[in-house]
């Protein structure tokens, strides 16, 4: 068996986070429209490279309640007219969950990930009230996640290994 290691980081307070102000060409927008099928897609499309598998059982009512409660919000990245990456927050109390983040196979390697991480950052500062924004991430993530969220100014407060 593997072990895997699950990596827990927050952000306490806005000033923090170090963004990456650009990326050529890339535009970030609110899926304000709730689309479960959309949802679905974006978890495979960009989950595929990371074994994420947890969803992928889920039934159309599973996947339709998660993508349309209230309390999540969901941002898509394109470039050059395609899905570049997503990702989603979950408003807990005063706290924001980065619940998804991630860039679509084609895009990884292009400079993004610090742009769309650092948008993500700034719309849950933005959903008010927030006084925490906090992200898990684990071993079997891309090798450079973790340095990501801590570039941005993501502190690790947790880690837990397990087998896998």
């Amino acid at each position: 068996m593997t072990a895997v290691t699950t990596y827990y980081l927050e952000m306490l307070a806005r000033e923090q986070l170090c963004p990456q102000s650009d990326a050529r060409g890339v535009q970030v927008m609110e899926a304000r429209v709730k689309q479960y099928p959309f949802h679905r897609f974006l978890y495979s499309l960009v989950g595929a490279p990371w074994q994420w598998t947890d969803k992928l059982a889920w039934s159309d009512e599973q996947w339709q309640a998660y993508a349309e409660a209230v309390d999540l919000r969901t941002w898509v990245a394109y470039s050059d007219g395609a899905p570049a990456g997503y990702f989603e927050l979950q408003k807990q109390g005063t706290a924001v969950e980065i619940m998804y983040f991630g860039l679509t196979p084609a895009f990884i390697g292009r400079g993004i990930g610090g742009y769309l991480l650092s948008n993500a950052l700034q719309q849950a500062w933005d959903w008010q009230p927030v006084s925490r924004v906090w992200v898990h991430t684990c071993s079997l993530d891309h090798p450079a996640a973790l340095a990501n969220y801590q570039a941005r100014g993501m502190r690790l407060y947790r880690t837990e290994e397990e087998k896998a």
